[in-house]
């Protein structure tokens, strides 16, 4: 492989592969963690617990995991360089709008341990689909390079 990775290329893209699976996970958990959230009492040792679990799962999996997706993918990047298509900036586009999403469900983590509970369990069910139909249009455009 050609480029400033070398035979390092397969590796980084491995450990890519890896952080955005670690990432997605925790992107489909958190929102489903609300949502029991919602379900405990608001004044419950359970829903203590919910916000202890929630900023667990923020600070060990999840920013770690996409700070570490974006750092590898962008070595990708670096490392192909002109190879890369339309393809590419659409997937780079998804991929900074589900970061933008990422950041919209810390601050909401932040107002859930704070107390508010102004969004349904319902509301977030249908939110912990977003990372889903994400992930299917970025896999798909990463891998048939449509364009």
């Amino acid at each position: 492989m050609t480029g400033f990775l070398g035979e390092g290329y397969l590796w980084v893209k491995g450990m890519h592969i890896i952080f955005v699976i670690f990432w997605m996970a925790g992107m489909f958990m958190l929102p489903r963690f609300f949502a029991y959230h919602m379900e405990a009492d608001s004044e419950s040792d359970e829903a203590a617990r919910w916000v202890e679990r929630e900023a667990r799962l923020m600070k060990i999996i999840i920013n770690p995991s996409m700070i570490l997706t974006w750092i590898f993918g962008l070595m990708l990047a670096a490392h192909l360089g002109a190879a890369l298509g339309t393809w590419f900036l659409l997937k780079f586009i998804l991929v900074f709008l589900l970061s933008g999403f990422h950041g919209y469900l810390s601050a909401w983590r932040k107002k859930i341990a704070g107390g508010d509970r102004s969004k349904s369990t319902k509301f977030w069910r249908l939110v912990n689909e977003i990372p889903g139909v994400a992930i299917i249009a970025i896999v798909l455009l990463a891998v048939a390079k449509p364009f």
